[in-house]
């Protein structure tokens, strides 16, 4: 749409009073868009401004309050601060924001061009067309407005991202995300600001796998049919036969590919600092919206939409009626839908699709692990013979047969033993404190053996809530108690058991703090040890639905024994 050049030029100008801080509407933009294509300002749309409004934040402040710890400050200051789309602030807040999930050590200078050069034998961009990673959905390599060559560069630095990133096997979303990005950056800095957001520990940005994605729009259909209900309601009965895995299978396209690109951008200046969360609470909004104009515009009327509800909502979006700034206040005035909410039905989501073993669709099969694949090296049985107070090399197997398949292809190590270096909770957590996942082992002066597989870092007992509280139980639903004897068993999740809410005391995984350690929770706690690693107690727990682990309950502890596994 063209902008309205109507009234004269003073009038216009007060429109743009406090809005447009730089003289030249471009400015913000990298030399590799094509500006002339975007909507900087609609004049039809924009506040009337009172002289009142707040001065927008700048990019100093913002860095000021992430060096202080102030995440909590900086979410609300993204949320709240309407940067027009051509504000050069983002040049230097975005890269800001992304480098604060950065987990590897910080790139040296020129790290980039050198893997350039490695994949490409040239720094050189090369006139023709780049094969793309496997890992890429051709059909939504989105360039927005990039030029011929910003287009060549986002396809150069997926690749190269690619090859220092084997473990990105499906991440259809990751080229839009690189083309976003190089509207506002160099090529090199959008590659060091995506190389955070697949790095990150902390938050979700990107998913890198084929079951992190079905995982991720199954989590958004299930939390809409919570949150959105009359919508989900009024389009299964326009369209009985619906089935709505086929319209929330590409959720993430309602945003990527149809909200228009201010929007867009809006979006992701919270986004690159909350993480993929932000992005469900755009979705429910457009359902909503989507739903209220479907009963009042004959446009989206039922006889229109009921043969295609999922290319309608692409569509509706291209034309979504409200400005970016009332799409996120809605966004953000969700109720009931905290990080720990989404996080519970993610890994509920993802534990379900495993138990079943289905990925994709049902269309290929996650290969359960067996004791015979996979095994521990030569080398390593003989370092934990050596080694283990706990472990023979029967029990091992029996152990490696019930490990999640993709940690069956490391190798153990031995991280922490009280048998060489003692007694303390606090060298526990020294040695073994950033390593996910682990198995513990414990052996009583009873002779009984048994443990967990502990899916997350014991130092997230540290991570602070939005709230800047620390949160009481960490972990997932891979976290699995076992038994080696006098009895072998294995205790999962109860949640995998089914689909059926079981309530906040069956996820209670891990806990952890200077005192004590606990391992499952609800009505009893599966195992807990005291801060000099002596005595414990096991009783059953809601988590694991587990027996207690050794009859006494009680237990006095000869040795505990804690591996990682080398190269994750």
């Amino acid at each position: 749409m063209p902008y309205h050049r109507g009234g004269d030029a003073s009038s216009q100008a007060d429109k743009l009073s406090g809005i447009v801080e730089e003289s030249d509407l471009y400015e913000g933009f990298a030399p590799h868009v094509e500006t002339s294509e975007i909507k900087t300002l609609d004049f039809y749309n924009l506040p009337k401004q009172t002289g009142k409004e707040p001065a927008l934040r700048s990019h100093t402040e913002i860095q000021q309050l992430l060096q202080q710890g102030k995440k909590r400050d900086v979410k609300n200051i993204l949320r709240e601060n309407s940067w027009p789309i051509n504000s050069p602030i983002r040049s230097q807040l975005w890269p800001l924001l992304c480098g604060q999930h950065q987990t590897k050590q910080q790139m040296l200078d020129g790290f980039y061009w050198e893997m350039v050069h490695q994949v490409f034998g040239t720094t050189e961009l090369s006139e023709k067309p780049i094969m793309l990673p496997a890992f890429v959905d051709a059909t939504h390599c989105l360039p927005y407005h990039l030029t011929s060559t910003g287009r060549a560069v986002a396809d150069r630095i997926v690749n190269v991202l690619g090859y220092d990133c084997p473990d990105i096997t499906y991440s259809p979303v990751l080229y839009p995300i690189t083309s976003i990005l190089l509207h506002f950056m160099s090529e090199e800095e959008a590659y060091i600001c995506l190389a955070g957001l697949v790095g990150s520990k902390e938050k979700v940005f990107i998913n890198q796998t084929k079951l992190q994605h079905e995982v991720t729009w199954k989590t958004v259909m299930q939390i809409a049919k919570k949150h959105t209900k009359s919508a989900i309601s009024y389009f299964q009965r326009i369209c009985p036969g619906l089935k709505l895995e086929r319209v929330f299978m590409d959720w993430c396209w309602w945003i990527l590919a149809g909200l228009p690109f201010q929007h867009l951008v809006r979006i992701m200046d919270c986004f690159f600092h909350e993480g993929i969360k932000v992005l469900y609470r755009v979705a429910l909004v457009i359902l909503n919206l989507f739903h209220k104009e479907c009963q009042s515009n004959n446009e989206w009327s039922p006889d229109n939409i009921k043969n295609d509800i999922g290319n309608a909502l692409i569509k509706f979006c291209k034309k979504i009626p409200v400005s970016p700034a009332k799409l996120l206040h809605a966004a953000f005035s969700i109720r009931g839908l905290s990080t720990q909410y989404i996080s519970r039905i993610f890994i509920k989501t993802e534990m379900l699709l495993k138990s079943r073993s289905v990925l994709n669709s049902g269309s290929k099969q996650l290969i359960k692990s067996r004791s015979s694949d996979n095994l521990p090296t030569s080398q390593s049985q003989v370092n934990i013979q050596m080694m283990s107070h706990t472990l023979t090399i029967r029990e091992l197997f029996t152990l490696w047969s019930w490990l999640p398949v993709r940690i069956t292809m490391y190798q153990p190590v031995l991280l922490y033993t009280t048998e060489e270096h003692g007694c303390s909770l606090t060298t526990f957590y020294v040695r073994v404190e950033q390593h996910e996942p682990t198995l513990l082992m414990i052996k009583t002066c009873n002779n009984e053996v048994f443990g967990a597989y502990c899916s997350s870092r014991w130092f997230e007992r540290n991570v602070k809530d939005d709230k800047g509280q620390r949160q009481a139980y960490f972990g997932t639903g891979e976290t699995f108690l076992f038994s080696l004897y006098p009895e072998r068993a294995k205790y999962p999740w109860v949640g995998i058991e089914g689909d059926k809410d079981l309530g906040h005391s069956s996820e209670l995984f891990m806990a952890a703090d200077s005192k004590m350690i606990t391992i499952g929770g609800g009505e009893g706690q599966a195992i807990w040890m005291d801060e000099n690693i002596r005595f414990g107690k096991t009783d059953s727990c809601k988590t694991f639905n587990n027996p207690p682990l050794c009859p006494s309950g009680d237990f006095e502890i000869r040795v505990l024994e804690v591996y990682g596994f080398v190269g994750i």
